[in-house]
């Protein structure tokens, strides 16, 4: 019997879903995770050509690639959000080591494809690792080509790290120019939030590699202050006055005791300030207080100045991952690995 695609069956694919993902994922997931992340999105989505005739609106997909023993061995995922480009769908394919070259990859583009023809995408965009070759090539013989590459970087905490007097006079500088430090957990509220959000839409267009929209408030506060191992002490934010003009939202993950970087930014009138690096440093400290044993982040290849504070405070280069796009139409019907 061969290897074919299904609708989901939930909640009881969400264990083999994870585990999949956890075979390609930097930072693992779980069933419970995943059925929280279900819980925010729309019921049903709502798809539209906008008056360029680029498709617009919210919808997704997913399909399971099961063997005979009724295993789910693929899975693909694919979507778009109020806030993504328009004419784009975004999507997340994974098989499993033991099926590759059995066409299973194929097969689960294939129904990505034909989804979004069905509505009128133009653009397929995805992610694979840099230090996978074989995904990469089966991506490009189906019409991909490398748009951008992402660097993944680590700051190892569990060992010693001498602190450092200029790091310490970094942080106290900005304060004698009258920058203070808080975090969301001393400044809770909708009106911090609200001046979170618009940091983010000042600065999330000028990262490289950002593309579509950022998402309005209600959305952001979903996807940024609701994600799995947030907490409001860890948005660690540089204020001038009233005004947040630096943000960096550090999440917990405590399957490894590891940090993450979801996001750094900094308003274009406080750049040249360190205050990039102030943030940094804090995050650092408080991942120390956790006992964390590491921080982890991702930066596109183009974003010099925040490569240049990683690599100065002992960040180590792990592998990156390409952003590749193909036009959908270029996306062959039909084919094998």
């Amino acid at each position: 019997m061969p290897i074919v695609l299904r609708p989901l069956r939930l909640p009881d694919d969400y264990a083999e879903i994870a585990a999949l993902l956890n075979t390609y994922w930097s930072e693992p997931t779980s069933a419970g995770r995943l059925e929280e992340d279900d819980a925010k999105l729309y019921e049903v989505g709502h798809t539209y050509l906008d008056e360029n005739g680029m498709l617009g609106g919210y919808d997704r997909t997913r399909r399971v690639a099961v063997d005979p023993a009724g295993r789910i061995v693929g899975y693909v995922w694919a979507w778009r959000a109020p806030w993504t480009e328009p004419g784009h769908l975004n999507f997340t394919l994974v098989a499993g080591e033991d099926v590759r070259g059995r066409g299973v990859g194929s097969m689960l583009l294939q129904h990505a494809r034909a989804w979004g023809e069905a509505l009128g995408a133009v653009k397929l965009v995805t992610e694979v690792w840099d230090d996978r070759p074989d995904d990469l090539r089966f991506a490009e013989r189906r019409g991909f080509a490398v748009e951008r590459h992402a660097f993944q970087s680590v700051l190892r905490l569990d060992r010693d790290l001498p602190e450092s007097s200029a790091e310490d006079e970094t942080l106290a500088a900005l304060e004698r120019e009258g920058l203070r430090y808080t975090t969301l957990a001393e400044e809770p509220g909708e009106e911090s939030e609200r001046k979170l959000h618009a940091l983010y839409q000042e600065t999330m267009f000028d990262i490289p590699g950002f593309t579509g929209e950022v998402p309005v408030f209600e959305e952001w506060r979903k996807w940024y202050l609701q994600p799995d191992g947030y907490a409001p002490e860890q948005v660690l934010i540089v204020a001038d006055g009233e005004r947040y003009v630096g943000v960096s939202n550090v999440i917990y993950k405590a399957a490894t005791n590891g940090m993450y970087h979801e996001y750094t930014g900094v308003s274009r009138s406080h750049r040249g300030r360190r205050v990039g690096r102030a943030l940094k440093l804090l995050a650092r400290q408080l991942a120390k207080r956790r006992g964390a044993d590491y921080i982890r982040t991702d930066n596109d290849s183009l974003n010099a100045p925040i490569l240049r504070i990683n690599r100065s405070m002992g960040y180590e280069p792990l592998r990156g991952s390409y952003r590749i796009v193909a036009d959908l139409a270029a996306v062959p019907t039909q084919g094998h690995e």
